[in-house]
């Protein structure tokens, strides 16, 4: 599995971060710009997952090697904490490697996450809050339907918002747009993380819409590294000091 890797001078810390592009588009080299500048701006070393893309790869591919990467990145982060991020359906991703690594006893890294789509029905009043915005309601509930697989995953959800308990996970810093249609569901993911005492961070930036990251004047890439200079977000992200299994995945 390819992996994109920037690194700047003296880095604070260890991001692998999944790209958008409704979990069928987009690839590491397209969004290394965004993933260039993150690493400049914030400090951190940016790990850009090649992850496989639906419909040739359904659930959960990509988060398996969200999973692989992470694995990876613990093995060359020394001491420096690891958390995992994403944008839009790359967050998505996210989430659910994180969940996943609650639900296998493995440590659990923090979650710095840009809109990312929650619910597969679309069911909140923001998709029909602005006329034209994107995505619209009928593209991302085909996307959600072209990414999911009908074969049960014992160990990991697609969406962190079917779970029954969010207990267990690493501090979460969440960033959306006033005009995103997936705003509703980024806030029902605070609400759920905030009841199961998860310490919370979400910024909604006024007349922000959905793929932000990719504006040359992207607020939310902005809000990023201020998310990562969280200290609790780093105190509770530290690698365990034992390798793991795929010291050998290359990058």
């Amino acid at each position: 599995m390819p992996l994109l890797v920037h690194r700047p001078a003296n880095p604070r810390g260890w991001i692998v971060w999944a790209h958008g592009g409704s979990w069928q588009h987009g690839s590491a080299a397209a969004w290394a710009p965004v993933t260039a500048a993150l690493a400049a701006s914030s400090g951190w070393v940016v790990v850009s997952v090649e992850y496989r893309l639906a419909p040739a790869h359904r659930f959960p591919a990509a988060v398996l090697d969200v999973l692989a990467a992470l694995d990876w990145a613990e093995t060359h982060s020394g001491d420096l904490p690891v958390v995992v991020g994403g944008d839009s359906a790359g967050g998505t991703i996210a989430a659910s490697a994180a969940l996943a690594r609650r639900d296998t006893g493995d440590r659990v890294p923090a979650q710095v996450l840009a809109y990312p789509p929650l619910d597969p029905r679309c069911a909140s009043p923001s998709y029909r809050a602005r006329s034209g915005a994107f995505p619209n309601r009928a593209d991302l509930r085909a996307a959600w339907r072209l990414w999911m697989d009908s074969t049960p995953e014992p160990t990991i959800l697609p969406t962190p918002l079917e779970a029954p308990s969010l207990a267990g996970l690493a501090p979460v810093s969440l960033v959306v747009g006033s005009d995103d249609p997936v705003r509703d569901d980024v806030i029902a993911y605070a609400d759920r993380l905030r009841a199961d005492c998860i310490p919370t961070t979400l910024e909604v930036l006024p007349g922000v819409g959905h793929a932000d990251v990719l504006s040359p004047r992207s607020r939310v890439l902005s809000a990023v590294p201020a998310a990562l200079s969280e200290s609790s977000l780093s105190e509770l992200s530290t690698p365990t000091p034992q390798p793991t299994h795929l010291e050998g995945t290359p990058s």
